[in-house]
């Protein structure tokens, strides 16, 4: 039974569709691992076309924020214990529509599932994606100085640094690794939050992500793009930060990390 002085577990996995997950044996997976907080990208389903009540029976309460298209992104947290406040998404309106943000807050601490759009598709939604990156920096920046102790968590679509994909120079000109986009990373650390895992493993080269092509997990040709943010005045609060590959739902893995909170 988790106590007072327990820490907070937090577990943030992009899932690439919730039911396929399902059927890999994601829900098995999140008993064994007994993290109290699961933020989950990418549902790719409606709330009635998940299996709450077997969730809801291993113990967690569950929030859910679809997009409005059918069988795209959407995110979900599911929890041990019930938050004092649920908000789903942050009033930017494509954002919004499509299922990108949802935060869970305890008491002054506050927990976002983010899924932050990809540009790989073309120039459209490259520009969509710096347009968002921006809308959701400031939005963020209006919330820190509402509740100061924020954990972001999520798929970011961006690796910030070389050491975070597997071959820097082939990609340099491929989304996810722009120079403007890592720019706008280290820009959101500057302003006040943490790379939990880059924070405790500085120089650990490690991915969350490998393309479906070219057995590219298999030769873990892979990318960091999903992470845990968490604002300074929270730092000295993390005690670990671990990247989970052997965890097979999806074409991402999770990242764990506990707090003591």
């Amino acid at each position: 039974m988790k106590t007072a002085n327990s820490p907070l577990s937090i577990v943030t996995y992009n899932l690439n569709g919730i039911r396929s997950a399902f059927s890999k044996g994601l829900l098995d997976w999140i008993i064994a691992t007994d993290a109290d907080v699961y933020c989950f990208q990418e549902l790719k389903a409606t709330a009635d076309q998940i299996d709450q009540a077997a969730i809801e029976q291993a113990g967690y309460h569950c929030y859910w924020y679809p997009a409005q298209k059918k069988g795209y992104s959407g995110v979900g947290i599911i929890a041990k214990i019930k938050p004092d406040k649920v908000v789903y998404g942050s009033g930017i309106l494509q954002s919004d529509v499509e299922g990108r943000t949802i935060r869970i807050d305890f008491g002054d601490l506050s927990i976002m599932s983010i899924y932050a759009p990809s540009g790989s598709s073309g120039d459209e939604r490259q520009a969509y994606k710096m347009e968002w990156l921006a809308s959701f920096k400031a939005y963020i920046q209006k919330l820190k100085r509402e509740r100061s102790q924020l954990i972001l968590v999520g798929d970011f679509n961006i690796c910030h640094q070389a050491i975070d994909i597997h071959n820097p120079v082939s990609n340099a000109k491929s989304s996810g690794f722009l120079p403007e986009e890592r720019a706008w990373m280290q820009s959101f650390f500057e302003d006040g939050f943490i790379d939990a895992f880059r924070h405790l493993h500085p120089m650990d080269q490690q991915y969350t992500w490998w393309s479906f092509r070219f057995n590219a997990r298999s030769k873990n040709l892979g990318w960091r793009i999903d992470y845990q943010l968490v604002s300074e005045t929270l730092a000295s609060s993390l005690e670990r930060c671990i990247i989970l590959p052997q965890a097979m739902h999806s074409d991402h893995c999770p990242v764990l990390a506990t707090y003591k909170i």
